[in-house]
């Protein structure tokens, strides 16, 4: 299955319906346009844009839905996130943090034994286009060296911390070896303090499903946590691979 994850791939501004700069960042946001296809144009529109830096917002798999879990740091849900993922015989991408690389080596592990893939998000979660050249490929490079020191692992992934990003940090991204990964489905899940109605989550998760979507979680959520059974089981239903 991850291996399959992997050929397709090869092959928190987060809803806004239009790319917004702020000096040369790019605040990233799939919108809520769908084509026929319920698949967000502004993704499509990212794709066309930026490919060529080996960038993608979705996949031409209409078949799969790609499910991944921005990892920044640890709330007590990810063992339960991996349990369910088991149960459900599906895999997952992570996007770890060099925070969260150092802090769970026991998850990290867990997540690379059961077949997951790991994915670079930053050592310090630093937003890319903030920093100079330099400072882009230390962000990516400090905590891909890290991983392939302590788990023997090497990353083939990237996603831009916060969800900025500049043409020149997707260069930098790709002269490192890295695809960059956003998203073409999400909601909001990361304010655990506000956490959406899980009933009401897993409908609008369900609705706005769609082939080749690559859907953004966040491990910290409770709701995320509590529907993702169901969740996997309602996209199946639909005729999607998770």
């Amino acid at each position: 299955m991850r291996n399959q994850i992997l050929g397709v791939l090869l092959g928190l501004s987060m809803l806004t319906s239009l790319p917004v700069s702020a000096g040369n960042a790019i605040g990233y946001g799939q919108g809520t346009q769908v084509n026929a296809d319920n698949v967000p144009t502004g993704a499509l529109e990212f794709n066309e844009k930026y490919g060529k830096y080996g960038a993608f917002a979705t996949t031409p798999d209409t078949n799969r839905v790609i499910l991944t879990f921005d990892q920044g740091y640890e709330n007590g849900y990810t063992a339960q996130i991996l349990d369910t993922l088991a149960e459900k015989h599906a895999t997952a991408i992570f996007f770890l943090t060099g925070d969260y690389a150092k802090r769970e080596p026991e998850l990290v592990r867990r997540m690379i034994a059961e077949g997951h893939t790991l994915g670079n998000h930053g050592m310090m979660h630093a937003s890319l286009p903030t920093l100079t050249p330099e400072g882009q490929r230390e962000e990516l490079s400090s905590l891909h060296d890290y991983v392939v020191e302590k788990y023997s692992y090497k990353m083939q992934y990237f996603r831009c911390p916060c969800g900025e990003y500049s043409e020149e940090a997707l260069k930098t991204a790709q002269s490192l070896g890295y695809k960059t990964v956003f998203w073409s489905g999400a909601h909001v899940d990361w304010l655990v303090d506000d956490q959406p109605d899980p009933q009401q989550a897993l409908a609008r998760l369900t609705a706005q499903a769609h082939g080749g979507e690559i859907l953004l979680l966040h491990s910290v959520s409770a709701t995320n946590t509590a529907i993702l059974g169901d969740l996997i089981d309602a996209l199946r239903g639909k005729g999607f691979t998770v």
